[in-house]
Order: C-alpha cells, then structure tokens, then sequence
C-alpha cells in the first residue's frame, strides 16, 4: 500500500509545509537521500505546545507533539520528492527540551517512530537518536528530524 493511500486509511491528512524561521529549506535530497531541517510541533504555523517536558509539557503530550513534528517532515518530504518515492525510513534525529532530571526522552519521540510504522510498515523501522536539550526554538517541547531513502 502506498504511503498516501495508508495516510487516507489512518484518517490522516498531511498539513501544508511549515515555514522555515531562518535561512534554509524545509528538505534537501541528495542522491537517494531525503534530509529536512528541523521539524517544531507547528500546526498552521502556530505551536502546539511549549515548555520543556518534565516540566510545562508532560511526557504524553509531548508524545504527541513528536507525532506532530513527524507530521511536518512528511510534509517536507512529500513536497519536494512526493511521499510515495520514499523507499524507507532510514533515521530520526529527536531533540526532547528537557526540565532537570528528565530522562524520558526515547518514550517522547517514540511519538514520531509510531507514527512512521503506521505509515510506512516494515520499512518506517528507523535508526535514531533521542536527546535532551536545555530549550529548543520557539519555547517548543521537542524538534524532529527526518532521514529517508527515496526511489
């Protein structure tokens, strides 16, 4: 099944590209390689939450706002190269903005690695990286990054 067709069976619907804040763009491809920048839990370029996890935001929430976060790279991804050229997901890099003494920053971003099962199956299994950080732009909870081979 394609990715569009199990997106529509998940009654999921990809948001518009979120606007980069500085100078880059959203996603780069190189050769068979898709990278995007950086993905804030925006939705229609506003934060859906803020505040470090442990803290303001709480591990749930911030699962959910990971989730969010995967969304926007999907976008990223689906409007330079089309969502349905992705081969496999290959890594997600996820920042975690982290009170003191918080250390649940793998079940934070596993927001964003179930989604990419659910999308993509067998080859959403990814390499990753979950890391804690004193704050991240915009006050928000958690930045995403999105690594994927493309046809």
């Amino acid at each position: 099944m394609s990715a569009k067709a199990r997106l529509a069976e998940l009654d999921i619907t990809l948001p518009s590209v979120a606007t980069p804040l500085a100078a880059y763009v959203p996603a780069v491809r190189t050769g068979n390689l898709v990278y995007t920048s950086g993905q804030l839990p925006l939705e229609a370029g506003e934060p859906t939450h803020s505040g470090k996890v442990g803290a303001e935001v709480s591990a749930e929430e911030g699962k959910v706002a990971a989730r969010t976060c995967a969304l926007n790279g999907l976008a990223a991804i689906d409007a330079l190269v089309g969502l349905d050229s992705v081969v496999r997901v290959v890594k997600v890099v996820g920042f975690v903005a982290s009170a003191p003494g918080f250390t649940g920053q793998p079940g934070v971003i596993n927001g964003a690695s179930e989604l990419l099962g659910q999308v993509f199956g067998a080859a959403g299994a990814h390499a990753r990286s979950a890391v804690g950080v004193t704050s991240l732009p915009l006050d928000a909870p958690v930045e995403v990054e999105l690594i994927v081979e493309v046809d």
